[in-house]
C-alpha cells in the first residue's frame, strides 16, 4: 500500500491512523502506517510532553505526527470561566435529571471530572504545539480544518506537513488556498465529527477539486479492500480511526465500553450533537436519544456543550452506567468484533488490499483479453 505520499513520508503503508492512545500510535508507526496521537484531551502540558517522550522512546524511529483542535479564526481573551458562564442553568438541570433517572453516582469529593473539552481553545492549542514542535512530528492535522496561518507557515518553517480535515470539495479547496499539504476527506460514515456526504462521493470530488495536493480517504474503512477502493477513487492514503478502539494497545476506560463497541453493528451509531455540540458519530445510547429527543433542551453549540456534559461522560464512563455508555465512532464499527494487536490489523489490511489488488488485476486482464 505504497504511494507517493508515503514514498515522501518515508512509511511502508499509506495507512494514517488517528488515536488518543500513545502506545497504538506508536505501534501504527512500528507496524509499517502513519501514527497520529490527538492533541485534544492534553490541556497540561507536561503530560502531552510525557506522552510525546514515550512515543520517542517506542516509535523505532519511525515517523508520526499530531493532531489538534484549532479554529482557524482567533478569538481574544475569552477564558473557560467564560464559557461556562455560558450555560443555561435549564441544561444543568437537564443533566443532572438524567443522570438521576439511570441512577449514576456521584464522582468522590474533590475527585476531577476527567477530561474536558477545552483543547479547542487557542490558548490550549497553542502550548500544544509549543510542545509539540521541539519533537521530530513530521505532520500536523488539524480537526477543524485549516488551522491559522501563522501555524502553518511556523510548521512549514520546521519541515513538517500540514493536514486538513474536509467534508466537502468546497472545504477541500478552503484549506488548498490556505496553503495546506494534505486534505483528509472524511465521510459521513465516520466516527467523531464529521459532515453529510459519503466518502465514496467524498473522495473523488475533493482529489479533483485539489490536484495535485494529496487527499486522504476517510469514514467507513476497515479493511483492505476499502482501501484500494479509496486509491482507485483517487486518494493518496487512508486515515483510520475507530478501527484502533478495540486494539490490546488502545486504553478505553471501561470493559464495558470494548464489549459494547465488539457487539455493535454498523448500524448501531448515531451522528448527534451530544458530546460535544457539533455533529459527531457515535455509539447510540440512552445518553444520545435523550440529547436529540425533540421534546428535550437540546445540545448547546460547541464548546458549551462539551463543557456541560464532561463530568456527566465521566462519571457514566467510572461507573460504567450501561445504558448510557457510548463513545465516538464511525459505521465500521461492525467490522470491529474482535480484539486484536495493532499489528494483527495491518497483517488484515495488507491481506485484504492485495486481495483487491488481484482480483481487479484478473478483471482487467479479462477485459484486455476479449
Amino acid at each position: 500500500m505504497q504511494t507517493q505520499l508515503s514514498n515522501n513520508l518515508g512509511v511502508e503503508h499509506a495507512v494514517f491512523g488517528f488515536t488518543p492512545f500513545p502506545a497504538v500510535a506508536a505501534a501504527i508507526s512500528r507496524a509499517g502506517g502513519f501514527g497520529v496521537l490527538g492533541a485534544v484531551r492534553y490541556t497540561a502540558p507536561d503530560d502531552l510532553k510525557r506522552d510525546l517522550d514515550w512515543i520517542e522512546a517506542h516509535v523505532d524511529g519511525k515517523p508520526y505526527g499530531l493532531d489538534v483542535v484549532m479554529p482557524a479564526k482567533k478569538v481574544e481573551g475569552v477564558t473557560e470561566a467564560d464559557v461556562e458562564a455560558m450555560i443555561p442553568e435549564g441544561h444543568r438541570q437537564f443533566v443532572k435529571d438524567t443522570l438521576a433517572k439511570h441512577g449514576v453516582p456521584e464522582l468522590a469529593d474533590g475527585e476531577a471530572s476527567g477530561w474536558r473539552i477545552t483543547g479547542w481553545m487557542e490558548q490550549v492549542a497553542r502550548t500544544q504545539l509549543d510542545v509539540a514542535f521541539d519533537y521530530p512530528i513530521k505532520l500536523l492535522a488539524n480537526a477543524l480544518g485549516s488551522p491559522p496561518a501563522d501555524v502553518i507557515d511556523r510548521a512549514h518553517e520546521q519541515d513538517v506537513l500540514v493536514a486538513a480535515l474536509a467534508g466537502s470539495a468546497r472545504h477541500a479547496r478552503k484549506h488548498a488556498d490556505a496553503g495546506i499539504d494534505i486534505v483528509v476527506a472524511q465521510g459521513y460514515e465516520a466516527g467523531g465529527h464529521t459532515g453529510e456526504i459519503a466518502s465514496m462521493v467524498l473522495t473523488p470530488e475533493a482529489v479533483e477539486a485539489v490536484d495535485p495536493l494529496p487527499v486522504l480517504a476517510a469514514g467507513g474503512i476497515g479493511s483492505g479492500q476499502q482501501a484500494a477502493a479509496a486509491f482507485a477513487l483517487g486518494a493518496q492514503g487512508v486515515w483510520l480511526g475507530s478501527l484502533w478502539l478495540t486494539t490490546t494497545e488502545a486504553e478505553l476506560p471501561s470493559p464495558k465500553l470494548i464489549e459494547k463497541l465488539l457487539a455493535a453493528g454498523s448500524g448501531d451509531t448515531v451522528r448527534s450533537r451530544a458530546l460535544t455540540g457539533k455533529p459527531a458519530r457515535q455509539l447510540r445510547t440512552e445518553w444520545t436519544d435523550a440529547w436529540d429527543d425533540p421534546q428535550g433542551p437540546g445540545a448547546l453549540p460547541m464548546p458549551l456543550q462539551g463543557l456541560l456534559v464532561a463530568e456527566a461522560v465521566s462519571r457514566i464512563q467510572k461507573y460504567e452506567v450501561e445504558p448510557l455508555l457510548g463513545t465516538p465512532v464511525g459505521q465500521i464499527v461492525g467490522r470491529m468484533n474482535s480484539e486484536r494487536s495493532v499489528q494483527a490489523v495491518f497483517d488484515d489490511l495488507t491481506r485484504g488490499f492485495e486481495k483487491a489488488v488481484d482480483r481487479i488485476n484478473r478483471i482487467a486482464g479479462r477485459s484486455a483479453e476479449q
